[in-house]
């Protein structure tokens, strides 16, 4: 098979953060399995250009996945991060942000607040943001 071949910084972490973007935001995790990664299997680099090693061939990008505007503003855009070693054909996959409520809704099942997930670690901090985010709306 031609073309590009996914290998992992840290593949556990990175499968766990694919889980809870697949349980959490269904259009993101759809979007990245089924458009994103066969397009970078064929050389078509999605997502901004991060940085650039001329020394080592390699090209650093960030993915932006389809992300709700309120959960978005409250824990920020959810980005895959991967490494693209054009003189051996590896898309090295390093990670996805934001990691903290990623990683804390593998572990726990996280509960909402009008639509938005919160954490069980800062939730008065997250109803905080959202309750600020809505009034701003009005």
């Amino acid at each position: 098979m031609e073309g590009f071949i996914f290998e992992y910084l840290d593949e556990n972490d990175f499968r766990k953060k694919e889980r809870s973007v697949r349980k959490y935001n269904m259009l993101a995790y759809k979007k990245l399995t089924f458009s994103y990664y066969p397009e970078l299997r064929k050389g078509n680099f999605l997502g901004e250009e991060v940085s650039r090693n001329e020394k080592d061939k390699t090209i650093s990008y960030e993915l932006k996945l389809p992300t709700d505007d309120l959960f978005a503003k409250v824990h920020g855009e959810i980005r895959v991060h991967y490494t693209v070693y054009t003189d051996k054909k590896i898309i090295l996959l390093t990670n996805i942000t934001p990691e903290g409520i990623l990683d804390e809704g593998h572990r726990a099942e996280l509960s909402t607040y009008k639509g938005v997930m919160i954490s069980k670690t800062n939730p008065e901090k997250d109803m905080f943001k959202i309750n600020l985010l809505n009034m701003l709306q009005k």
